[in-house]
Parts: structure tokens; sequence; C-alpha cells
């Protein structure tokens, strides 16, 4: 199995893409950690009744101290981190004129802030092991724009030039850090979306669904994208950003 004896966290792991990419690693051979603010105690017992390849943590990824202390106790627990899968995300479909500076900075916050601080802890644990890959979620929209999604659009952008420039600093490390940017994957967060727009759901996600190949995005198309850029497959891929939206992009 491509990841035996491997050692991943998943943030948002009680998500929609988190949760199906815990799966996919998890079936892979990898021990997980899943971190959600929401408890995630539902899916480890689903991956593993036991609870000896699974480890439920829930905080919140935005806050410094518990995202350290968090993974500290993670590489204890496990004895080695090797994957980290930054997959926690959050939405709000509104204009920078709708927006309130709380929706502005609770966005930025989780997207993008928890990046960049998940990273901080895991990094240094990684290159004193040799190595290790990261995989941050972005989005579609994270290399075009999009409607009434303002501070989700400059999120996920930042997200994508996070991952190239982390890829720079710490390929010498032995250090593969790639993005995976989902088009409409059909999770309850995109279920919102249709609250949030105004639109029946029916109508939204039939919208959604217009793109080559005629459907919505699934979360094991994800997590299957995930699994390739934390294994040794992508051995010489960082700094890489593969799409996966059913060529919603290509037109």
């Amino acid at each position: 199995m491509p990841l035996s004896g491997r050692v991943a966290i998943v943030t948002g792991a009680a998500g929609g893409i988190g949760r199906e990419t815990a799966r996919v690693l998890h079936a892979a051979g990898a021990r997980i950690a899943l971190f959600d603010i929401a408890a995630p105690d539902r899916v480890a017992s689903e991956l593993d009744p036991s609870g000896h390849t699974v480890w439920p943590v829930s905080l919140d990824v935005t806050r410094a101290e518990a995202v350290e202390a968090s993974v500290a106790a993670v590489q204890e627990r496990f004895g080695r981190l090797d994957v980290l899968v930054n997959g926690a995300g959050v939405i709000r479909r509104k204009t920078v004129v709708e927006l309130s500076e709380d929706e502005w900075d609770w966005v930025m916050g989780v997207n993008v802030k928890a990046t960049f601080l998940m990273a901080r802890a895991v990094i240094p644990r990684m290159k004193r092991a040799g190595g290790g890959s990261i995989v941050n979620i972005g989005s579609g929209w994270g290399l075009k724009g999009g409607p009434r999604a303002a501070v989700y659009c400059a999120s996920k952008a930042a997200v994508v030039n996070l991952t190239r420039a982390m890829a720079i600093d710490h390929g010498p490390d032995g250090i593969r850090v790639n993005a995976v940017c989902p088009g409409d994957i059909d999770t309850p967060m995109l279920r919102q979306e249709a609250d949030e727009v105004g639109e029946a759901l029916s109508v939204f996600l039939a919208e959604a669904a217009v793109r080559p190949l005629s459907r919505l995005g699934q979360p094991l198309d994800v997590a299957r994208a995930v699994l390739y850029l934390a294994s040794d497959w992508a051995s010489w891929v960082t700094g890489s950003t593969i799409v996966v939206d059913g060529g919603g992009l290509a037109g």
C-alpha cells in the first residue's frame, strides 16, 4: 500500500472532502490524525473502531498554541509525521461591499492562517525526519474569479501561491508541497452556498454540474488526487497544482 507505515494529519477531517481524504489515506495504509473544530470522533470510529490507527483531535486550527500542541501530540502518539493535508475550509458568498470585517477575518483565518500555522508546526518535524509531503486544498476559484465570493477567491489564491513559496523554501529539506484545486464538489459546504446566493438547491446543483464532464465532483475525486501527491508516486512533484474540476476551468 502506498502509505504503509506513514502518519498523516488531515484538517477539516469531519467535513466532506476531509473526511473522504482521511478514509482514502487510511485505506492506503496510513495512520491518521483527524483535526477538526467539530468533534471528529464519529469519523474515527468509522475508520478504526479500535482506535489504534486513527486519532480524532478536536481543535480550532486558527489558534497557534493549540495547533503546535496538537501536532506535537500526534508525533508523540504515532512516533513520526509524514503527511499533512490542509483541508479545513469555509466560504462566505458575498461581494467586498457586502462582507463584514469579521467575515473577512473568519474566512482568511480558516483558509489561509490555519494553512500557515499547520505548516509551521509540521515542517520542522518533517525536516528532522528527512522529508514529507504537504497537500493544501485550494479551489478552482483560487485560479480564477467567481461571483459573490470575494474573500473565498482571495483566500484560495493565497493558498495556491503559498504552496509554491513553501515548495521553493523546503524542497531542499525533502519536503514536497503541492495543492489540489477542486471545482464544485457535492459536499455540505456546496449545498450551503445555495442558501447564501438565494437559489433553489436543485437549480444551484444543476448549474454547478454544467462542465465538460457533466456532473458534480465527488469527495473521492479529490481524495484520490491527494493520495497521489501524498505518496511516493509523486516523488518528483512539488510546487504543483492539480485541478480536479471535471473540466470547469478548461472553457
